[in-house]
């Protein structure tokens, strides 16, 4: 019998220790960049190549995640990395982006990919589709059920890993796009606000109504085991090392035991999982169904066990001198809902707790004081040295102290901490004392040895053929118009698009069929945009209603998931005419090597993700056919995609967050979504962007019931591309928000020219109605400026060691270089090379100027400095040549953050706004 892998995570060296000291198989981690669990301490390149070496001495393995979307200007950076870890040699690299597929395949043949669960595969096509582009493992997608997973098993021989035990999404694995929107801390970014816990209100309640609990399938290892997956995944790499070591400690015991006596081995492998002081936990969707326990709105976003909340706070001053605070914590109530905690048995003199597990102990709040030591409050006792996590009770934010003293009290019990604190602050148990536990360090003491570091190499620009004629034949020029219910159809006739486009799941398929007859819109007409979520369940359904609208004369599809791309590769209509296929904005081609993938997968148009932001769009313009572009200008984006009804759980539609940001909760049988009551609209960009040769555009009506007066109102708008008051621009304006430590080398400043808080940037407005701030008027209100921020400076660069030295540059620019589009700085000569970082403590390095320009499009000329001095631009080749001015990406006083963009001599500068 196969062997399973148990696979554990390592945020941490401690935490690495800890996994494989408890007998994981394999871990998984990230390094400082790429990955999608940025705030995690994550590994630095010595210690990975440390890792790398002790794991394989111990026969274990070690994956590595690179498994966050990238925008065109970090690809040097991503071919860097790939090239680097290549040279290390883990056992395998855990990717989402199709860029990054496309860079490691055409580059680096020898990494062992591993699909990410960002990237959405939940069925043995997908699983499939990404075999053949030299994939080895997949990671399923957490909503399946144990019947579709075995389905998927036996359709694939992918390796196929499985969560079993951490936090859930409420969302559909990559498919949340709620955290973009709030501020541009992308999911796919590795920056998630978890915006699935924050508190939320209706009109007559409140509560934490997307709030999922943690996933535990010990009690299923056996059965996931027999459905013949390869590796059970634990979710957890924020954690820290004493929830690793318990969790993988319980499933290795499962995994070892089971065969001899299941029910002995669950009891065992479950009380041991009681140390993990996460939040509740749920089976999730594993049997079929999703279980009443899998969102409790009770549960706010801290984990841990809830002891109460903080109801008075005293000041004090200890006799060392010693300043603090004292938190009087009043207990739970038994009708809270909550479990009664670890149920603790007693106190030792020394303050250590003792647990009973399974037999938990009641509050005695009155009791005599423990010596000092420890106080029982809800079930659990409490001794200086546990740690307790604070949930703010505005829930806008959370903390975790340490207990410095404990003393009981009639009402409940005082903590001694050092921290801020309020009243009515939820106050959780996250770690005991006698948990700490520590494991043999696995990374060694020295690590001079380990001493590999990225090149400086450059990562070949993709450049992608116009659509053939025949494609651009069957998608004419002009709007179309999405829509997410059949009868939505008949409204567009008020206002006839370019081409109906429409939602293609199973409530709308089975009204097709029962109205074919009299569809507005079909065949040549209608384009069907599939689903972006694909389970193993679907499979059969989606392949078979596929077979019978394409034999009736449908062609034109949206793909947005990649098992779509593979059941559609290829195929001819009734009378040999070919399929024409339009990567949708699921697919998340941020990049330009992401529209390469899909286009040489038969893809002719792209449609560019909904949280792509102007810059970003500009730059995969650059290497894109304007012809080939569909961008989405209007639209109710999806924010959660739930595969669950949660009209029988709530009887609300409309909601709203702390800042008063309202939403909708659609249930649409299957699944859930839910979207802003404030439409994302760019309508009055599309006379610039016809400019500049994009000549098809999106109005995305799926995410609402679309009433006549709206439609030909935003038709109207998008017609004269005028502003639609009222509305929100979501990352078009200011792209993805980066916190400024991701920078390296000289590039300081921030990725975006203007930060949502105002701490960077002029003063600009979102535009129209730009702000995510519903108001009065318009859609759904008026937005407002942003905050004036001040462009800061780049960062020094290294300082000692020898000088990096500067490059000659080199021409690369041709006489007849096209003109630039978009407005975008033209592109000089040679590449200039970059600044020395000096020896000693001089890090001033001034960058050299840039090379001379070459042709009219030619490239290079940019000029940086890994210092502190102030970067220079290359000459200009011709006119509306990229030429880099004073504010390149390096150090100087018109950096990133700064101000407008200027091109060097010769050079057109930022010749058009697009914001």
């Amino acid at each position: 019998m196969a062997t399973v892998e148990l696979l554990a995570p390592a945020g941490n060296p401690e935490a690495l220790a800890a996994a494989l000291g408890e007998g994981a198989d394999a871990v998984y981690l990230g390094l400082k960049t790429f990955n999608a669990r940025i705030r995690s301490s994550n590994f630095a390149f010595n210690q990975f190549e440390a890792t790398v070496e002790a794991a394989h001495k111990l026969s274990r393995k070690v994956y590595v995640t690179v498994n966050t979307v990238f925008v065109e200007r970090e690809a040097d950076r991503l071919y860097q990395l790939l090239q680097y870890i290549e040279r290390v040699g883990p056992d395998g690299v855990i990717v989402q982006d199709l860029g990054t597929v496309k860079i490691a395949r055409d580059h680096f043949p020898g990494l062992r990919l591993h699909a990410s669960t960002q990237m959405n595969v939940g069925s043995a096509a997908g699983a499939n589709f990404l075999s053949r582009h030299g994939f080895k493992r997949v990671v399923l997608s957490r909503e399946l059920s144990l019947e579709e997973i075995r389905k998927a098993r036996e359709g694939t021989n992918m390796e196929l890993e499985v969560f079993v035990h951490g936090a859930l999404c409420v969302s559909a694995s990559g498919l949340c796009l709620f955290s973009s929107y709030l501020g541009g801390k992308s999911a796919n970014r590795g920056l998630c606000a978890q915006a699935c816990r924050r508190l939320y209100s209706t009109d007559e309640t409140s509560g934490f109504y997307f709030s999922p609990a943690d996933l535990e399938l010990v009690s299923r290892v056996p059965d996931l085991v027999e459905a013949g997956v390869s590796s059970l995944k634990i979710e957890g790499r924020l954690k820290s090392q004493e929830y690793v070591g318990a969790v993988v400690a319980a499933y290795r015991y499962m995994l070892d035991n089971w065969r001899m006596d299941r029910e002995r081995a669950l009891l065992k492998a479950q009380s041991m999982l009681q140390a993990d002081f996460a939040r509740s936990k749920t089976l999730f969707n594993i049997d079929g169904s999703f279980p009443a326990d899998f969102i409790n709105p009770e549960q706010a976003g801290g984990t841990g066990i809830k002891l109460g909340r903080v109801k008075e706070v005293r000041a004090f001053e200890g006799e060392d001198g010693e300043k603090g605070q004292w938190a009087l914590v009043m207990p739970r109530h038994a009708d809270d809902g909550q479990p009664e905690g670890i149920g603790v048995a007693g106190v030792d003199e020394g303050g250590g707790s003792e647990a009973a597990f399974g037999a938990p102990v009641l509050a005695s709040f009155g009791a005599p004081a423990l010596a000092g030591f420890g106080a029982r409050v809800g079930g659990a006792v409490i001794t200086e040295g546990d740690s307790i996590r604070i949930h703010r009770a505005d829930d806008s934010g959370r903390l975790t102290l340490k207990v410095k003293d404990v003393r009981e009290n009639p009402r409940g019990v005082y903590l001694r901490l050092e921290g801020d604190f309020r009243v009515g602050d939820e106050v959780y148990l996250v770690q005991t004392r006698s948990m700490g536990k520590r494991w043999k360090p696995v990374l060694p003491k020295e690590l001079g040895k380990y001493h590999k570091f990225p090149s400086r190499d450059e990562v070949e620009r993709p450049r992608l053929s116009k659509p053939p004629k025949e494609a651009l034949a069957a998608l004419g020029e002009g709007l179309y118009a999405l829509v997410g219910r059949v009868g939505d159809l008949h409204v567009l006739l008020s206002d006839r698009p370019e081409k109906a486009m429409l939602l293609f799941n199973r409530k709308n398929s089975e009204l097709m069929h029962r109205h074919e007859k009299e569809l507005p819109f079909r065949r040549e007409s209608l384009v069907l945009w599939l689903d972006p979520y694909f389970p193993e369940g679907d499979s059969a359904w989606l392949e078979g209603e596929l077979d019978y609208w394409i034999s009736k004369g449908q062609t034109l599809f949206v793909a947005n998931n990649v098992a779509h791309l593979g059941l559609l590769r290829g195929r001819k209509g009734p009378k040999g005419e070919a399929v024409s296929v339009v990567a949708g904005p699921w697919l998340y081609a941020f990049n330009p090597w992401a529209a390469a993938f899909v286009a040489d997968e038969g893809a002719n148009f792209l449609v560019p993700p909904y949280e792509i932001g102007k810059q970003d769009f500009q730059r995969v313009a650059e290497s894109l056919p304007a012809q080939a572009f569909m961008p989405i200008v209007f639209a109710y984006p999806s924010l959660f995609r739930i595969r669950a009804d949660l009209a029988s759980r709530y009887d609300f539609k409309t909601f709203s967050d702390r800042d008063g940001s309202s939403y909708e909760l659609h249930s649409g049988g299957d699944y859930s979504f839910v979207t802003p009551e404030t439409a994302f609209s760019i309508v009055d960009r599309i006379p610039f962007l016809r400019k500049e040769g994009v000549s098809r555009f999106i109005l995305d009506f799926s995410g609402i019931e679309l009433q006549k007066s709206t439609y030909r109102q935003v038709m109207k708008a998008a017609v004269e591309g005028r502003v639609l008051e009222g509305t929100s621009r979501f990352n078009w304006k200011d792209g993805f928000w980066r916190p400024p430590e991701e920078g390296f080398g000289g590039d300081g400043g921030a990725e975006r020219p203007q930060a949502r808080d105002g701490r960077r940037g002029p003063p600009t407005s979102v535009g129209e109605g730009g702000s995510r701030s519903p108001a009065s008027g318009g859609f759904h209100g008026k937005g407002r400026d942003d905050t004036p921020g001040k462009g800061r400076d780049g960062a020094p660069g290294r300082a000692g060691g020898e000088s990096f030295g500067g490059r000659p540059g080199v021409p690369q620019g041709g006489p007849e270089g096209r003109r630039s589009r978009f407005g975008a700085n033209g592109r000089s000569g040679g590449h200039g090379g970059s600044g020395g970082a000096g020896k000693g403590t001089d890090h001033s390095g001034r960058g050299p100027r840039g090379g001379s320009g070459g042709g009219r499009d030619s490239r290079g000329g940019v000029a940086s400095s890994h210092g502190g001095g102030r970067p220079r631009g290359g000459s200009g080749g011709g006119p509306n040549t990229r030429g880099s001015g004073p504010s390149t990406r390096g150090s100087g006083p018109n950096t990133r953050g700064g101000g407008r963009p200027r091109g060097g001599p010769g050079g057109y500068g930022a010749a058009r706004e697009m914001d």
